[in-house]
């Protein structure tokens, strides 16, 4: 069983920064992809952007050219860094990691105002 913690959360106004880390503790499996996905209130949760151990990502169109995830694999973390931030990115953010099953960390709000 892997447990995913998340950090980084919180208010930010229009415009500004955050930066989102997720921890993995240990897995009995390679983790093969690390993620992020969001859920804002009323819509379904929706990919944000993942990255393989090879380095490869994804990201929604949403974000392109504003975020940027990245991985150490040698400490299992993943982060997230979210700029130029739109009032439509808020959401909670869940961490998400893949060996041979998925795992899910339970969610980091982020709140942009206007």
């Amino acid at each position: 069983q892997v447990q995913l913690v998340e950090s980084g959360g919180g208010l930010v106004q229009a415009g500004g920064s955050l930066r989102l880390s997720c921890v993995a503790s240990r897995s009995r499996f390679s983790i093969n992809v690390m993620g992020w996905y969001r859920q804002a209130p009323g819509k379904q949760r929706e990919l944000v952007a993942t990255i393989t151990a090879g380095g490869s990502t994804n990201y929604a169109y949403s974000v392109k050219g504003r975020f940027t995830i990245s991985r150490d694999s040698a400490k299992n973390t993943v982060y997230l860094q979210m700029n130029s931030l739109k009032p439509e990115d808020t959401a909670v953010y869940y961490c998400y990691a893949r060996d041979n099953y998925n795992y899910w960390g339970q969610g980091t709000q982020v709140t942009v105002s206007s």
